[in-house]
C-alpha cells in the first residue's frame, strides 16, 4: 500500500478557556494514570492485597514519575540552561520530561514506599512496570500530539510532515514507533503475568521491561533528531547513552532470577 505523506498539524491544545488551557498531552498522560490504576487494581484484588495499598502506591509513583521526568531533563539536557534560570525547573508546562528521570524517579518513590509499607521492592515494581510499559504508550502518543520528539527524514510512504514546527520534508514518526513498542511490552508483561497466575519471580517482569523497553529506546534513537544541540557531536545519542546501564541491569537481574528459580 502507497501512502501520500501525512501533513500533521494537530493542536495540542484541545480548549481554552481564558489562561486555563486542556492539553493533549496532559490528557493523555493522565489516561496512562487512570488506566494503570485500573489494571493494577485487578491485579492487587487478584492477589488479595488491600486497595487502600494501591492508593498510596499510586501516589507516590505519580510524584516520583513527575518530578523524576522533570529532573531529569533538567540535568541530563539542559543543566547550563536551568542553572542560570532555576525559576523555570517548576514550569513543567513549558515541556520538557525525560523518560530516564521519570524511570530514576520510580525506582526511588518505591523505595520509599518499601520503606514505608514493607512491602518488597521487586514484588512491587513487578506489577508497576507492567503499567508504566502502557502509560509509555500514552506519554508518546502525546509527543505526537505536542509535535514533538520525532525522527529524521525518510522517504517511507508513512513519512510526517510536522508543519507546526515549520518543518517541509517527511520526517521518521519516531513517537508512533515507540508507542506502539511500548504497547507490544505491555501486552507481553502482562500475559507472562497471567500466564504464571500472578505468581511470578520476584524481578522477572521488572528485568524483561528494562531490557525490551531501553532496547527498543536504544534502536528508535538512531532514527531521531537530536532534541539538543550537543548530542551532535557525540558517537551515541543522551537517550541511548542513559539506555544502556538499564538493559545491563535488566540483563544481570534476569540472570539472576532465572538462577534463583532453578535452584528452587
Amino acid at each position: 500500500m502507497v501512502f501520500n505523506v501525512v501533513h500533521w498539524n494537530v493542536d495540542p491544545e484541545i480548549f481554552r478557556i481564558g489562561k486555563f488551557a486542556v492539553r493533549w498531552y496532559g490528557l493523555l498522560f493522565a489516561s496512562g494514570f487512570l488506566f494503570g490504576y485500573m489494571i493494577m487494581a485487578k491485579m492487587f484484588r487478584k492477589e488479595g492485597v488491600p486497595l487502600e495499598i494501591l492508593d498510596k502506591l499510586t501516589l507516590y509513583v505519580a510524584v516520583g514519575t513527575v518530578v523524576g521526568a522533570r529532573l531529569g531533563h533538567v540535568c541530563f539536557y539542559e543543566p547550563s540552561y536551568f542553572c542560570a534560570h532555576p525559576g523555570e525547573i517548576l514550569k513543567i508546562w513549558h515541556g520538557g520530561l525525560a523518560s530516564h528521570g521519570a524511570a530514576i524517579g520510580i525506582l526511588l518513590a518505591l523505595w520509599l514506599f518499601k520503606k514505608k509499607t514493607g512491602y518488597s521492592f521487586l514484588w512491587t515494581i513487578d506489577r508497576v512496570v507492567v503499567v508504566v510499559a502502557l502509560a509509555g504508550f500514552f506519554i508518546r502518543m502525546g509527543n505526537l500530539m505536542n509535535s514533538e520528539i520525532y525522527g529524521v527524514p525518510t522517504s517511507l510512504p508513512w513519512g510526517f510532515i510536522f508543519e507546526r514546527n515549520h518543518e517541509t520534508v517527511p520526517k521518521h514518526p519516531t513517537q508512533i514507533y515507540e508507542a506502539l513498542s511500548y504497547l507490544l511490552i505491555f501486552f507481553y508483561l502482562r500475559w507472562v503475568y497471567y500466564r504464571r497466575d500472578g505468581k511470578v519471580p520476584e524481578g522477572l517482569l521488572f528485568s524483561l521491561f528494562l531490557i525490551l523497553i531501553f532496547t527498543a529506546r536504544f534502536f528508535i534513537e538512531f532514527i531521531k533528531e537530536p532534541q539538543e544541540a550537543f548530542e551532535q557531536a557525540l558517537p551515541l545519542d543522551m537517550g541511548q547513552i542513559l539506555s544502556i546501564p538499564f538493559i545491563l541491569a535488566g540483563v544481570a537481574l534476569l540472570i539472576y532470577v532465572r538462577k534463583k528459580e532453578g535452584k528452587s
